[in-house]
């Protein structure tokens, strides 16, 4: 019989995965993975503050996450470096500086191996709440925001000349970016949030043939890494969010093999086909 907080990690966990999975997918169709990383990192900036300031944890990552997308918005438009560079600069910045003023903080004992690899059995079904009701919302905003955005992710110019609007569209996204990694932190950590992402997304890639297959198929794949990873922790005595993750990777690693490839496969223009 499985424990009450085997079951809260469980639902909790398979309730990211259905929001990660399509957020994913324009991840992978944009290449915007270094970006992933940088939100992920600005958490821990997040969590800093969040201590220092006495806030809300997951509003402080989410308004941190922000602030950095809205940063880099800004300097992309000033064109001094390319987004790589730019990226990278903020990404680690935002680390060293959480961890800087986390240093500082002598008066307060940190876990910070729980904040950077998460600690999904320790969810309490006010987390469940959250992450439910949070998911919901970033569900139906990606159902409004689809268009544009996929769009957008084809043909940016073409998107615009139609008046889909996608940089208004791009910054919709990057703020529900952070409000997934906000919400996500607790479950898989910083260090591992961009792995729920992109792997689950990069796997379903392998079999969809069109986009909405794809997010479709990255949500129930990442389920399925939840459900992997947490027993597999269970049975052998691991880490659960790393576990998640090796989970997923497993699967990723399996769809590479010549019985796992789809028969019908998407254009390769199509965001959902292989490139």
């Amino acid at each position: 019989m499985l424990d009450d907080f085997f079951i809260r990690a469980l639902v909790a966990g398979i309730g990211i995965a259905i929001v990660a999975g399509p957020l994913g997918c324009f991840v992978v169709w944009r290449r915007m993975a270094y970006f992933g990383d940088t939100m992920a990192h600005s958490a821990l900036l997040g969590v800093a503050l969040s201590l220092l300031m006495d806030l809300n944890l997951m509003v402080s990552v989410f308004i941190v996450a922000s602030a950095v997308s809205l940063l880099l918005l800004f300097l992309q438009k000033r064109g001094a470096l390319s987004t790589d560079a730019l990226l990278g600069i903020l990404s680690h910045s935002a680390l060293s500086i959480g961890l800087v003023i986390v240093a500082f903080m002598t008066w307060v004992r940190i876990d910070l191996v729980g904040f950077l690899f998460g600690d999904i059995l320790a969810v309490s079904e006010a987390d469940i709440d959250i992450i439910w009701g949070g998911g919901i919302l970033v569900i139906l905003a990606l159902v409004y925001l689809w268009r544009p955005l996929l769009a957008s992710t084809v043909n940016p110019e073409l998107a615009e000349a139609e008046g889909l609007k996608p940089e208004r569209a791009r910054l919709l996204f990057m703020l529900l970016m952070a409000l997934v990694i906000a919400i996500a932190m607790k479950i898989v950590g910083i260090l591992l949030i961009t792995s729920l992402l992109i792997i689950p997304a990069a796997t379903a890639r392998r079999f969809a043939t069109s986009p909405e297959i794809m997010a479709v198929l990255a949500s129930l794949i990442g389920a399925l890494a939840v459900a992997g990873g947490l027993f597999g922790s269970l049975h052998w005595d691991t880490p659960s969010g790393p576990s998640i993750v090796v989970a997923a990777l497993a699967l990723f690693v399996l769809s590479l093999l010549p019985v796992g490839r789809r028969l019908d496969r998407a254009s390769p223009s199509s965001p959902g086909g292989n490139r």
